[in-house]
């Protein structure tokens, strides 16, 4: 198995809390809010296919990118089990290359976090950009600042499933705000338990690092929202909507 062959088989069983058509409801309320739904998305990240298949039933044309062909693997078979049609491919976000343009993007569940590195994270905002049409949106989440130094840490946390226990341990370098996450999983087949494990870190980036990236990239701000609502972040808030907008060129 590659890099998250473990993650991507429990993957969707500790994610069973997230209402992803909830969120993509919200999601699309933004697009129409801002702009108008897309015909065409670009579903950055997208793991499993949750956001890209929720899309897709709502009638969306989807490409969906991951690194991890594992995880696209199981994206694959829940699009095969749903019957959409959604276009996956195996790509980087910093090496995003498509055929053509997209009218809307999205990035979710704190997966620009997973890019630790300033330069690398501002190659991937160019790369989405390039591939954005003029004034439509590109819409993500990020975990703040605060939820790194308050509530990830070096706390450890215990995710109990019917067929599933995890052990989350984090170890944090406030210096750099980067969070190393060590997974181990017990995942019940036949009524044992098979232990594995995987390893990755996220990166806390402050609002004025995103917003130069983001001009950087050709993106304008429009919103930032906190997480699930329509109202402003305070300094307790432990993950952000950001709504931008690919700038004209001049």
């Amino acid at each position: 198995m590659g890099e998250y062959g473990c993650f991507a088989q429990v993957y969707d069983r500790l994610m069973r809390d997230v209402d992803y058509k909830k969120r993509t409801r919200y999601l699309l309320s933004l697009f129409k809010k801002f702009d108008r739904e897309p015909q065409l998305l670009l579903d950055v990240a997208c793991g499993t296919g949750g956001f890209s298949n929720e899309f897709a039933l709502k009638g969306t044309q989807v490409i969906g990118i991951d690194m991890s062909e594992d995880m696209l693997s199981v994206a694959r078979q829940n699009s095969a089990d749903l019957g959409t049609d959604v276009l996956f491919l195996c790509q980087k976000a910093e090496e995003l290359d498509l055929y053509g343009t997209v009218d809307g993007a999205v990035c979710c569940l704190d997966s620009l976090n997973h890019i630790t590195e300033y330069e690398t994270l501002c190659k991937a905002l160019k790369r989405i950009a390039l591939f954005l049409e003029e004034d439509r949106l590109f819409i993500f989440d990020v975990n703040t600042v605060y939820k790194h130094k308050n509530i990830l840490a070096d706390n450890i946390f215990v995710i109990e499933q019917e067929d599933v226990y995890c052990v989350w341990q984090n170890e944090s370098y406030e210096d750099s705000m980067i969070t190393d996450i060590y997974l181990d999983f017990f995942v019940e087949e036949n009524g044992k338990y098979n232990r594995c494990s995987t390893e990755f870190s996220e990166r806390a980036y402050t609002h004025s690092e995103l917003e130069k990236a983001l001009d950087a990239a050709g993106l304008q701000i429009v919103e930032v929202y906190a997480d699930m609502t329509e109202e402003k972040p305070s300094d307790e808030t432990d993950r952000v909507i950001y709504v931008t907008r690919k700038k004209r060129e001049k």
